[in-house]
């Protein structure tokens, strides 16, 4: 059933980021008069479609994302039987350098104007909820938090030198502000301010591994519950609060997976509230040391909300795209040089299937976030000047228009070909690791 989710959430997001991005180029090479001969979901060899005037619509058997085809020009289709003939109007070669240049740069501007929409929409609809503290009620067991000697009932004052003000400066601060670089906390304990250093290399990517630090006022709430596994058989709904398990009394998430996996295969005591009503029930998990649920930490302290008019939720819609696309880009520096992990910063199909899939089970809003994210990453990784992506094409025009000549034909095919191929490579370790790590 899982492997079904993971299935449905990954066709739905790549046919949503792909069908975006070449859809740009679709109506951008129509507006400046070339013929497109055909939109692909998929590089070739061709799966099924339909031909409607000039333009064969159809879905193409390799998954790594989608091509329009338009007369006159070298793409993921090698295809150069163009250059037998004289040059046609209607052809991408024919056309002036902005032409050129709009056309193959329009797919990563729809994946950005997607993300800006969703943004704005987001923010406009549901504003900003602050947490108004600077208090770690739980540091987690074993964790990088844990290890750098912080501890319950600190009070976050600084982060490198920076004054912080509630819980969202904390994570910014600690994963976007100061990424690549050690990090110094200055905290308040017992009346006594301390400094701790966590280096850059012991904080764990968020995405894979929590730091380890939980604000107080919390508590554990489900966000799903699978049909038929044991917290299903036990009675446990969407929207619970665990309070309890093993009779250990639970204030902070981190501890359930711990709790359940020490009683795979054993009874395990439950009590959880439904409302005002407090609930009990006995479930077993499985050899595993699952019961089937999704959860996470609801912060019930002090909160202030900030509600956007349109132009200031538009406004931050653009900050949000920009923010993305910053952390992106210093993430690719980090990988670079060497200074983060390749296989934990980097996710292939079954990666983006589980982001999507629990982002999904949280709800429309954080499906739609992660959405918009996804298509900020492919927005600048189809923009790098790599042959066969976007950026490729790109230095090829710009080449063209500098030096008024163009590369021939042959190079370009070679160069192509030789993009593709690396990309395939890429894709199979991606692959492989996302199996590795699933």
């Amino acid at each position: 059933m899982q492997v079904l989710e993971y299935v449905f959430y990954l066709i739905v997001t790549l046919g949503i980021l792909v069908f975006v991005h070449e859809f740009g180029h679709f109506i951008a090479a129509k507006i400046t008069g070339m013929r497109v001969e055909r939109f692909s979901i998929g590089f070739p060899p061709r799966a099924f479609g339909k031909k409607i005037g000039d333009t064969d619509y159809c879905v193409s058997w390799i998954p790594l994302g989608g091509y329009v085809k338009i007369s006159g020009m070298i793409d993921e289709s090698f295809d150069a039987d163009y250059t037998q003939q004289a040059v046609q109007p209607y052809e991408f070669r024919a056309k002036p350098i902005w032409a050129r240049i709009l056309v193959i740069s329009a797919g990563v501007i729809m994946n950005i104007v997607l993300a800006i929409a969703i943004f704005w929409g987001i923010n406009y609809d549901r504003g900003k909820t602050v947490w108004e503290t600077t208090e770690i009620g739980y540091v987690a067991d074993s964790s990088a938090a844990q290890g750098a000697g912080l501890k319950n009932g600190d009070r976050v004052l600084r982060i490198n030198g920076r004054p912080v003000g509630n819980w969202d400066q904390i994570y910014t601060d600690i994963y976007i502000e100061t990424l690549g670089s050690d990090v110094t906390i200055d905290v308040l304990r017992g009346g006594t301010n301390v400094t701790i250093l966590i280096p850059r290399d012991s904080i764990p990517d968020p995405g894979v591994r929590p730091l380890g630090i939980i604000p107080p006022s919390t508590e554990v709430l489900v966000t799903l519950v699978e049909p038929g596994k044991p917290a299903d058989r036990a009675g446990l709904r969407p929207g619970d609060i665990l309070l309890s398990l093993g009779g250990t009394t639970l204030q902070y998430d981190d501890r359930v997976r711990e709790i359940v996996r020490a009683h795979a295969g054993k009874e395990l005591e439950a009590q959880w509230k439904r409302g005002d009503e407090v609930l009990k029930g006995t479930l077993t998990p499985s050899a595993e040391g699952r019961i089937g649920i999704s959860y996470g930490a609801r912060y019930t302290g002090p909160v202030t909300h900030i509600q956007y008019t349109a132009i200031e939720a538009l406004s931050k819609g653009v900050s949000d795209v920009g923010g993305a696309g910053i952390l992106l880009f210093r993430q690719i520096g980090l990988l670079i040089t060497g200074k983060v992990s390749f296989s934990q910063s980097v996710g292939g199909p079954i990666r983006i299937a589980q982001v999507a899939t629990q982002s999904a089970e949280m709800g429309a809003t954080a499906f739609l976030g992660t959405l918009a994210l996804l298509s900020v990453s492919l927005a600048l990784l189809n923009i790098l000047p790599f042959p066969a992506l976007d950026g490729g094409h790109l230095v090829f025009i710009v080449y063209e228009g500098l030096f008024r000549r163009e590369i021939p034909v042959k190079v370009k095919l070679a160069l192509q070909k030789a993009g593709i191929a690396l990309l395939l490579l890429f894709m199979a370790f991606v692959l492989y690791n996302d199996i590795v790590h699933f």
